[in-house]
């Protein structure tokens, strides 16, 4: 049977890609390897639009990454030692923990460790 069977990658303009290609792979470890693509784990992915008007995404941002993490307050500590300024964490029953980060084009970018991880 046809179907979809995964996300294959998130693509969005911006002013210095290799900037933000940077700030991902050294902040966040997101790093493609040469000739290749990020491995991630297996695990839950949600799709879900917003009303345009939201004000959950940063101001005139048209999308918003969100990566499951695994120990969140430890990747939070990492961060905040790099100067990364966190918002959160905030905790929702049965869905898990979140918190947010901007990137260097001050893009809004959501951090969750699901419920049970």
């Amino acid at each position: 049977m046809a179907e979809v069977t995964g996300v294959g990658g998130v693509f969005w303009r911006a002013d210095d890609p290799e900037r933000l290609r940077s700030w991902y792979a050294d902040v966040l470890g997101i790093v493609d390897p040469p000739g290749g693509a990020w491995q991630q784990e297996a695990g839950p992915m949600v799709l879900a639009p917003f009303p345009r008007d939201t004000d959950y995404f940063g101001p005139g941002q048209q999308l918003m990454l969100n990566f499951r993490v695994r120990d969140l307050a430890g990747l939070l500590d990492r961060l905040r030692d790099r100067g990364v300024e966190v918002q959160g964490p905030e905790s929702q029953d049965g869905v898990g923990t979140f918190a947010w980060v901007r990137d260097p084009e001050g893009s809004r970018v959501e951090l969750w460790e699901p419920a049970g991880d």
